[in-house]
């Protein structure tokens, strides 16, 4: 069967529109010809540099062919050998070559035969000239609109760039060659194009160099041979070495892993049922429906706060916003000003200070019916139309969410673009700081280009002083706690970035911030270098995080002379101290309003736990000592201490019964529990307040009716196979879905509604985990609860026993080893993943074999011993 011909494919992330070299012509010209009334047209030579800055991964990745609210049309050309054999390969055949380069003087030659007008934007003064003298010789009849020779500055300025685009468009110019180099010259295009008057915009590179013939072409052989690379590197190494040398691999790589002949479509986007009603000047009440919900956490804030709500005001001509005020204990008076002179502003107080996350997530109880959430700090102003400007950037993008343009109090832009960090930006922070802004990105954790902040592209992560988030992953992401203060937007962005949203940079809307509110101080600075090497812990390995740990040591060392980093580097290197950080409180003459830590309970069951029940008490005792959550301790069977050292915490309830039964702890917690939601906790596993009180929140809302936080392993002194166990079990996508094996789980009222009792069988995660469907049930991605597995290969067989004779109690064994298997040999990418692939094979096996033997609750003493939590899942 003959292969059907595609004219377009996906190449390394970036469409390119494949044809001959005389269509490509035609097709221009075409443009041309049909006049005004469509977009302009941006032509663009996509090569392996446009693949680093527009592929996949690259900083301007979905800014041109995947922005609707771009009003130009874009057309793409093939270009560079490795995408000209990549095209091949998915096509079945050779398409040409369209380099910018080639086609300029065969455009140049019809727009002369058909009496277009063309510019130049680009290419230094003296070629310009060299170009018009040549122009003027070989085509005398060609009308020529102009030259402009704007400098990076004039480019970077917006009021410079408008001017020169009104220029363009005042000469009468047709066909605009564009020479600005990558990225430049297409994020011009598009921004700028529309106001050039242009109807074709060629991004065509070095056009007036080559026009000019100031720029040698390569012999014919090295360009058929695919070296025409090598050949330019070699007459100017020092300008292209970063191109070809750095920056070229990982594109290459980017190309291969990221081409196909279909692109991926997103059909969903943000919608709104019916327009909401306005109230000009006023905002909206909890009732009823609003374009947006506005949440401001304030700490202290009576003298800022006021000129963000005047701000915010001034944008319900148009919108109808609802304002929540979540207070953190402020001693100020905040609270008491915003009730007084905004009575409509939804003020209440949080009960203590616990922190943005905290704040944060307490008013989204409040949220009410809203389409989308924007998060501000208090001390912000709001430029005039820019919460429509974010939600128009919202809905065009398909975006998850949207962050703006910060200025300080003078009107310049502050930095406040940043990458995901990783230990070469560590590094790279901690030698040169600031210095060294065009640094390549791998090196720089913060964003310094001043392209980045004159154009809307996507984004690792940005400050969390403002942003704008779709309702449904506001409601489905609470923010995690755990950090108080610092990496929490971090950490929020990359859980976005992990559901497969984008996170975009709107220039256009445009936010006043002061930077004061949460103020600083040695003591804060150390909380930010400290939250810094936990956020790397949440998701990195311990050997990754204790060399990203070093990076921030070593920045401390190279800073120790200035006053505001006094006693940083002593906190870092003593984890003893990290408690005595800022941390979630309550401030003492507050009263706290309903609602401010969730009453719920926890019921833990626990046989024989003295090695390690107090350290899972220790953060939820001061809940249960204040009665803002219930604890209940069931005892069963125990032959040690745990009763007596679960009663020395005062508010823990402690039961004490005869039987050693886990099922008839819970029962029997359950049965003089109070409070709703519930949460059942091993009593092995470390949990923070933090994550409770999200399970909790998460709970309540109504949404979920079952949840259970992220769990990490500590596998500190784990015989290396255990490694290789946990290694592979982590990559199966059943444990990061199921409320099983996290040796915790929360039930709301409802959720709990669903069984009388808990049945004597040996799973009861896997029993409660078969109740829901997956819409009514979430794993959290907040601070993870800590779980110590077996350290030796004997106590990971025993526990093993016990998973797998309670999956046969429950009816799993057999159709769920056929799908475990094949998700494990899924999971092997390389010599290293098979290896441990095999192991847990061995693992599975040995646990799979003694399984029917007659029910004894095999105990993993490994992990318990000198006080290690321990659990197994």
């Amino acid at each position: 069967m003959e292969k059907l011909e595609i004219c377009q494919v996906i190449l390394g992330g970036t469409p390119v529109d494949l044809m001959e070299s005389e269509a490509a012509v035609e097709r221009i010209l075409a443009r041309v010809r049909e006049g005004g009334g469509n977009p302009p047209l941006g032509v663009a030579s996509v090569n392996l540099d446009h693949v680093h800055h527009f592929g996949t991964g690259g900083r301007w990745s979905g800014t041109l062919h995947a922005n609707p609210a771009s009003r130009v049309d874009w057309l793409y050309f093939l270009d560079g050998a490795p995408l000209v054999s990549q095209s091949q390969r998915i096509t079945g055949r050779r398409w040409p070559r369209l380099a910018g380069s080639d086609l300029a003087a065969p455009i140049l030659a019809r727009a002369e035969q058909l009496g277009l007008r063309v510019g130049f934007l680009g290419g230094s003064p003296p070629n310009q000239r060299l170009l018009a003298r040549k122009i003027a010789q070989e085509h005398p009849a060609l009308q020529l609109g102009g030259m402009w020779s704007p400098s990076r500055e004039d480019l970077a300025s917006v009021q410079e760039s408008g001017r020169i685009a009104r220029e363009i468009a005042d000469s009468g110019t047709q066909i605009l060659y564009v020479g600005l180099g990558k990225p430049r010259q297409e994020l011009w295009i598009d921004e700028y194009g529309p106001s050039t008057g242009a109807t074709v915009l060629l991004a065509f590179g070095a056009a007036v160099d080559f026009l000019a013939d100031r720029v040698q072409r390569a012999p014919e052989w090295f360009s058929q041979h695919g070296l025409e690379w090598g050949y330019r590197l070699a007459r100017e190494p020092r300008r292209l070495a970063g191109r070809y040398i750095v920056d070229g691999p990982p594109a290459y790589l980017t190309l291969r892993t990221g081409s196909s002949a279909v692109p991926a479509v997103r059909t969903d986007s943000l919608s709104h049922a019916a327009p909401a009603p306005r109230t000009p000047g006023r905002f909206t009440g909890a009732e009823g429906a609003a374009d947006a919900v506005v949440v401001i956490v304030t700490f202290n804030s009576a003298g800022c706060v006021e000129g963000l709500l005047e701000t915010l005001r001034e944008e319900t001509a148009d919108l109808r916003l609802r304002v929540l005020v979540a207070d953190n204990s402020s001693s100020d008076g905040t609270l008491d000003v915003v009730r007084r002179c905004h009575p409509d502003v939804q003020a209440f107080s949080t009960g203590g200070n616990l922190g943005y996350s905290g704040g944060i997530n307490a008013a989204m109880l409040r949220a009410g019916d809203a389409a989308t959430v924007v998060v501000l700090n208090p001390d912000l102003t709001v430029a005039p139309g820019s919460i429509r400007t974010l939600m128009h950037r919202l809905n065009a993008s398909q975006a998850g969410a949207v962050v703006p343009r910060l200025v300080n109090e003078w009107g310049v832009a502050s930095r406040s673009l940043f990458r995901e960090p990783s230990i070469a930006t560590a590094v790279g922070d901690a030698l040169l700081g600031r210095r060294a802004p065009n640094r390549p990105g791998w090196l720089a954790g913060t964003d310094y280009s001043p392209e980045s902040y004159a154009h809307p592209h996507p984004v690792d992560w940005a400050t969390g002083a403002a942003l704008m988030v779709r309702r449904s992953l506001a409601d489905a992401l609470p923010w995690d706690e755990s950090y108080f203060l610092y990496s929490e937007e971090t950490d929020f962005f990359r859980s976005l970035r992990t559901m497969g949203e984008t996170v975009w940079y709107e220039p256009e809307a445009v936010m006043r911030h002061t930077g004061g509110a949460s103020g600083s101080s040695p003591e804060l600075n150390a909380l930010l270098s400290v939250n810094r090497v936990r956020y790397i812990r949440k998701y990195h390995s311990g050997a990754y995080a204790a060399v990203f740990r070093g990076a921030v040591v070593l920045s401390e060392v190279l800073r120790l002379w200035k006053p505001d980093r006094r006693g940083v580097l002593r906190t870092v290197l003593n984890e003893g101290s990290w408690t005595a950080l800022p941390g979630p409180g309550k401030s003492a003459g507050e009263d706290a309003d309903a609602g401010a830590f969730p009453h719920g309970s926890v019921i833990i069951p626990a046989h024989n736990e003295a090695a390690v029940i107090a350290r899972t008490l220790a953060p939820l005792a001061r809940l249960a000592a204040k009665d803002q959550l219930e604890v209940i301790v069931a005892c069963n069977g125990c032959g040690d201490e745990t009763a007596a050292i679960a009663g020395r915490f005062e508010g823990v309830k402690v039961l004490e019964l005869e039987q050693p039964s886990k099922t008839a702890a819970l029962n029997a917690g359950d049965a003089i529990a109070s409070h709703w939601p519930r949460l059942y906790l091993d009593a092995d596993v470390q949990i923070s307040a933090g994550t409770v009180r999200a399970v909790l929140n998460t709970l309540l809302s109504g949404r979920i009716l079952a949840a259970r936080p992220a769990a990490r392993l500590d596998l500190q002194d784990a015989h290396p196979l255990i490694h290789s166990y946990y290694c592979t079990r982590l990559n199966l996508p059943a444990t990061q879905t199921g409320l099983w094996g996290g040796g915790v789980y929360g039930l709301s009222k409802e959720g709990r509604g669903r069984f009388l009792k808990f049945p004597e069988l040996t799973a009861d995660d896997l029993f409660v985990d078969r109740l829901f469907e997956p819409a009514e049930k979430a794993v959290l991605d907040v601070e993870p609860v800590v779980i110590c597995p077996p350290k030796t290969p004997k106590d990971q067989v025993a526990v093993l026993h016990r998973i797998y004779r309670g999956n046969a109690e429950q009816g799993r064994s057999h159709s769920t080893a056929a799908q475990t298997l094949a998700q494990v040999v899924r999971t092997i990418r390389g010599p290293f993943s098979a290896v441990n692939a095999s192991v847990y094979l061995g693992f599975a096996l040995a646990g799979r074999r003694l399984a029917a033997h007659p029910a004894v609750w095999e105990r993993d003493a490994s992990s318990r011993q000198a006080g290690a939590a321990g659990a197994a899942g």
